[in-house]
């Protein structure tokens, strides 16, 4: 069920996107999968570097955007990042004037985050660079098939959800810990 992507190069065919290894023949939707979120994550890039945020950034900004100002533990808690992977993407976001950090009225030890009025423009730029990846990714898909995709994906993420909240190490990692 292996399908080989082949450009053309100088009159022979390279392989763009080779078959699975060997090691992962007992998993072959898995791998595909990960393949499949590579190439995506690959396309956001481009998008975002376009818009001058790199792969990541935008899902901080998007939970920005829709909650207000939240404390900075409760923004690396929901993004399920390390700590110091949030705290970089923060710091560049900072710098590029999208986000400002600054002490919690409310306990002064906190430290809380929001997006600043000028990333408003920033928003609609996301929303276009989405909605441009959404057209890549399901280019050579009818209306049915991407929306059965879109349903076969989120049983999936529903079943890897339900595992990772039922498991205290996974859950441990989505706290940060």
């Amino acid at each position: 069920m292996t399908t080989h992507v082949t450009q053309e190069r100088g009159g022979t065919a390279a392989q763009a996107c080779p078959g699975p290894p060997s090691a992962v023949r007992d998993g072959p939707v898995s791998h595909a999968v990960s393949r499949v979120a590579r190439l995506h994550r690959i396309a956001a890039g481009r998008l975002l570097r376009d818009l001058g945020l790199h792969p990541g950034q935008e899902f901080v900004m998007m939970h920005l955007w829709d909650n207000g100002p939240v404390r900075q533990s409760e923004l690396i808690k929901s993004m399920g990042l390390d700590p110091s992977t949030v705290t970089k993407m923060l710091q560049r976001l900072e710098q590029a004037g999208h986000v400002r950090r600054g002490p919690d009225p409310a306990d002064r030890r906190a430290s809380l985050v929001e997006a600043t009025e000028s990333s408003r423009e920033l928003l609609q730029q996301v929303r276009e660079a989405w909605a441009e990846l959404e057209r890549q990714t399901l280019a050579g898909l009818d209306d049915a098939e991407g929306a059965e995709l879109l349903r076969l994906l989120e049983k999936v993420e529903g079943s890897l959800c339900t595992r990772a909240a039922a498991d205290p190490q996974c859950r441990a990692e989505a706290a940060g810990r």
